[in-house]
């Protein structure tokens, strides 16, 4: 989490007591084509979604958060974001395809952060499979986030137990960016980091940090790389350019971001970078609140929108739209605060949603069907 999100994170907080309305059309994009169905209930702050080779759907979940502090211990994020409090209840859970939930680990960090800022948690961020196995990325560890011993990292989840590949918080604190927002007094710098999303490419598995603006390589060994520092490039808090999501296709990685908030639609953008040289185009902008990126089978990118109104995230805000060519559709709107979107092997988009900042129990996965393109866009 970043200062510049602190009024995401409060509004996360309050939003299951706000009434919803739909979301504002801020992209240009041709009407909705699709109203998202429920697949799956009883979720704590989901987050990343991966299907595996029998089309068993993997959630990661943020989790509960906890009350142990490490006030005195470490150095803290500072308020009004911190200091974080946590306990070790995140978890990953399987979906069959009846919608039915079990646990495949669970006992993982989880942490919140003050009260102030909406006790927004983080836990397990994203899952996803390499030749068949599956690994989670953590993003609620670390004694800055109230956790002694523990660290954001990588993990090779098997048999309803982790192991560590890769150590995130250790890399953090070995290759700092060039510009983090690390001012004692007014910056919101997160010596653990954030990470949010991260996608395999063949054994490479490629991950983004939206506090620092990182976005780094871990090879089969662990060995973490960066790839691009975009703080080089967006420096200040108003120009920030949170890097959440991120997806590969046909030799490019793709990266989704955030801007501050408030909210200013059309702000964002998606990036089309090389992952061997870290160069970077704008592939499309005009985006707004970027939380999630996939294709389709015939080259089709869908952006998960978590807010597309001015201000602050408020739920039935969120949408998913479709971008070929010069062509944009709108594919579903008035999702609640939706934080993560997979493409399923039956051809529908899977999406986390109530995933951010709510009760636990209260975070569900809907499916969204896709209309052919050329009918009914």
């Amino acid at each position: 989490m970043s200062f510049r999100t602190v009024s995401f994170a409060a509004a996360a907080a309050l939003c299951a007591s706000i009434v919803g309305g739909a979301s504002a059309a801020a992209t240009g994009a041709t009407p909705a084509s699709s109203s998202p169905t429920v697949f799956a209930t009883g979720l704590d702050n989901p987050r990343g979604l991966a299907f595996g080779e029998d089309g068993t759907l993997y959630v990661a979940e943020g989790g509960k958060g906890g009350t142990t502090t490490t006030v005195g211990q470490c150095r803290q994020v500072q308020p009004p974001i911190g200091p974080y409090s946590g306990a070790m209840t995140s978890r990953i859970s399987a979906i069959s395809r009846d919608g039915t939930r079990s646990t495949v680990v669970d006992g993982l960090p989880s942490s919140q952060t003050s009260l102030l800022a909406g006790s927004l948690v983080s836990g397990v961020a994203d899952v996803t499979f390499v030749g068949g196995r599956l690994f989670a990325l953590i993003a609620g560890a670390g004694c800055s986030h109230g956790l002694a011993g523990t660290v954001n990292e990588v993990l090779r989840v098997k048999g309803g137990h982790s192991r560590p590949v890769s150590n995130l918080s250790a890399y953090m604190a070995a290759n700092p960016v060039a510009n983090p927002d690390d001012n004692p007094a007014t910056g919101d710098f997160e010596p653990d980091g954030t990470w949010y999303s991260f996608v395999a490419v063949g054994r490479t598995l490629y991950a983004v940090e939206p506090n620092t603006q990182d976005l780094v390589r871990i090879e089969a060994n662990g060995h973490v790389s960066r790839i691009v520092d975009f703080s080089t490039f967006f420096p200040g808090n108003t120009d920030w350019r949170g890097p959440t999501a991120i997806a590969y296709h046909d030799g490019w990685l793709y990266v989704g971001t955030l801007t501050p908030f408030p909210v200013m639609p059309g702000k964002a953008q998606v990036f089309k970078v090389n992952p061997r040289t870290g160069a970077f185009t704008v592939f499309a902008d005009g985006l707004s609140t970027i939380l999630g990126l996939t294709f389709d089978k015939n080259g089709a990118l869908y952006v998960l929108e978590m807010n597309d109104a001015p201000g602050f995230p408020a739920p039935g805000n969120g949408k998913v739209i479709r971008i070929k060519g010069g062509s944009r559709t709108t594919i579903a709107s008035g999702l609640s605060l939706p934080s993560a979107m997979a493409l399923g092997p039956d051809g529908n988009l899977y999406v986390s949603v109530n995933g951010l900042g709510f009760p636990p129990g209260a975070g569900q996965i809907v499916r969204i069907g896709v209309p052919h393109e050329g009918n009914g866009d």
